[in-house]
């Protein structure tokens, strides 16, 4: 019988001796077939790693954009620039905040109720909440924030949000808002910053802009700054900001975050290019290369060109305001072209039923019957003014009082006529013989009509009549169709105010531009309303709520209504929109309002731009598609990150 013997694994001494068995052709046969193996087994291996994981956010990086501008507030009570509005965004939490759809949502609250018609909000805010120097949160600190902006002493820019508004502490985590009128946007409203109140507390109205805290600010929110540089001008040029270990929300991936701040566009591209830095904000469509993304953010702003009629007489008159509307080619300046400030391609609403479409035949056929006429190229209109006195009654002797001192007074411009030239007010004989030679001297009007030969030295009506003409004569006035157009010193808003310049050159008006950095411009102009003509930009909100614009108790400074618009119909549409929390009331009342506001021609409604925020294709994670204004940008910035990591799925 066959009897198999047992396998048995080679021993470690007889795999020592493997090659030494094997021809050279063999080893390489063997070491190929060997390689290919674990190729093999390595390409398995990954591709059942990479097929069942996913790339994923990961911690870390650091964040650079460069900002045109100065921080100055860093401060939700006082930010009023593009520069400021963006690192408060960063740095501080309000009761409410803004989603990546523009809808509005807790933030430091934890909840909210609305009682009555909508007069009165409770706000419970959540536990542990604690401020960057790890002082907790509490309704005091909401409540001092409140009334800080409120008091007129402080002269904050958001004051006219908060009139009529009383804020009361509950208990340490509980605020009520008593509102004197139901106001359907106020939720917007407490999207506002919350400032500590151990840090501002002492502080004096006088001396509140100057503090040191406006640009070293303790906040809540995912970011704190970690340091300032400045160059040798004394400017800022860099400000960094690292995560805040305290916030209460879901802590951001990107560990830093730096901005590089220039003082024009050109240099601000220029260091893009240069890959110093890793989004801006780009006033055009244009990308920096290909490793850059634009994103393009629907916003409800719109950019206008605002008259003040108490500052320009010409612009006072209303065919001329008309007649600048007809001349505008809107398409010229823009595709994202509006006829009204509500912005009804964004909210939903109705067009207005009357738009100034383009038409400069039409402007100058305005003008025209406005008794503008053309004198070289330059629309002038002549104004007969009224003198401040004539002579009214009839004068004779014995007669006394105002009429008989100008009488006197005028009579003594003539030596020949009055020589004594005495001015008592009373009619006696010197008088009534200055009066026949001056109705002698001008016989031919005032004595022949009446059939007389010699004067009389009674002041009739038609010696009164040329007392007038030569005592009170005055020259009529040329009114020229021209005024001074002023904006930003930034490339976009000038090229829209030459496109501007050029078209009402057309129907026969002279502009004049004038440009300035968003601070003089904000500080010398716009504060004191010292313009006549004014390129700007205005942002509503996830609401829509004109009355901080339009309305007439928002003409002085920190008020916005920026064309000293004043029409009480108007007025009464804007308090009722506040009023009413209903989109479809909210609507009619605009609609309304919108019609008044174009037939007045306050202003010229230009073009409602979407934000382009222009990032390198390195950072990742940005969802937002509209938002309220450009510092709204950065929500839901907790969720960008520039470094990933491989994750099971």
């Amino acid at each position: 019988m066959f009897k198999r013997k047992n396998s048995k694994w080679p021993t470690r001494y007889q795999w020592r001796q493997f090659f030494k068995v094997l021809s050279k052709k063999e080893k390489i046969t063997f070491f190929i077939f060997f390689i290919l193996f674990l190729s093999s087994l390595t390409f398995l291996f990954l591709n059942f790693y990479f097929r069942n994981t996913e790339p994923v956010a990961a911690k870390g990086g650091t964040f650079i954009e460069g900002v045109i501008g100065q921080p100055r507030f860093i401060n939700p009570a006082y930010a009023n620039s593009d520069v400021d509005r963006d690192l408060v965004q960063l740095i501080f939490s309000g009761l409410m905040r803004y989603d990546e759809n523009m809808n509005i949502v807790p933030d430091l609250a934890e909840r909210y109720e609305i009682e009555g018609e909508g007069e009165v909000y409770k706000f419970y805010l959540k536990e542990n909440l604690f401020w960057q120097d790890n002082k907790p949160i509490t309704a005091d600190d909401v409540i001092f924030t409140i009334q800080t902006i409120q008091n007129p002493d402080f002269k904050s820019p958001l004051q006219a949000n908060w009139v009529g508004i009383e804020a009361e502490k509950i208990n340490d985590l509980t605020i009520k808002f008593t509102l004197r009128k139901p106001y359907g946007a106020f939720l917007e409203n407490s999207t506002i910053g919350i400032m500590p109140k151990h840090i501002w507390n002492n502080i004096t109205a006088e001396n509140f802009p100057f503090e040191s805290y406006h640009l070293n600010p303790i906040g809540s929110g995912p970011y704190k700054i970690k340091d300032l540089k400045k160059n040798n001008s004394n400017q800022i040029s860099s400000l960094t900001l690292i995560q805040n270990p305290l916030y209460f929300g879901k802590k951001p991936y990107i560990s830093k975050i730096k901005f590089f701040f220039f003082n024009n566009e050109e240099d601000l591209i220029k260091s893009a290019q240069k890959k110093e830095i890793k989004a801006l904000s780009l006033m055009s469509d244009g990308k920096i290369n290909n490793n850059w993304e634009n994103y393009s953010f629907s916003m409800p702003r719109y950019f206008s060109v605002f008259f003040n009629q108490e500052k320009s007489k010409v612009l006072a008159e209303k065919n001329v305001r008309i007649a600048l509307n007809y001349a505008v080619n809107k398409k010229e300046i823009s595709e994202q072209t509006i006829d009204s400030p509500v912005l009804p391609e964004i909210y939903g609403f109705s067009s207005p039923s009357e738009v100034y479409q383009y038409d400069p035949e039409k402007a100058k056929t305005i003008l025209e019957e406005a008794g503008f006429n053309d004198n070289n190229g330059t629309r002038e209109k002549t104004i007969s003014k009224n003198p401040a006195f004539a002579f009214k009654s009839k004068l004779l002797s014995g007669s006394q009082g105002k009429e008989v001192t100008e009488l006197q007074k005028c009579l003594a411009k003539f030596e020949d006529i009055y020589p004594n030239g005495q001015i008592s007010g009373y009619f006696g004989a010197q008088t009534e013989e200055a009066v026949i030679k001056f109705q002698e001297k001008y016989y031919e009007d005032v004595l022949k009509p009446s059939g007389l030969s010699k004067g009389t030295g009674t002041v009739g009506a038609s010696t009164r009549e040329k007392l007038n003409e030569i005592c009170f004569e005055v020259p009529d006035e040329a009114m020229k169709l021209e005024f001074a157009l002023i904006t930003v010193n930034q490339p976009q808003l000038i090229k829209v105010a030459e496109i501007l310049k050029e078209q009402w050159k057309q129907i026969g008006a002279a502009v004049e531009i004038q440009t300035y950095v968003p601070f003089q411009l904000e500080q010398d102009f716009i504060k004191s309303r010292g313009y006549e003509a004014l390129l700007f930009g205005e942002v509503l909100g996830a609401v829509p709520d004109p009355f901080p614009f339009w309305h007439s108790t928002q003409v002085k400074d920190p008020g916005l209504n920026l064309a000293l618009y004043n029409n009480e119909k108007a007025d009464k549409l804007l308090e009722e929109n506040r009023k009413s929390s209903d989109p479809a009331v909210r609507a009619e009342k605009l609609e309304a309002f919108q019609e008044i506001l174009i037939e007045d021609a306050p202003g010229i409604f230009l073009y409602s731009p979407n934000y382009i925020y222009s990032v390198s294709k390195e950072i990742k994670g940005i969802n937002a598609q509209k938002i309220t204004n450009p510092s709204k940008r950065f929500v839901g910035i907790e969720n960008w990150y520039i470094k990933t990591k491989q994750s099971w799925k």
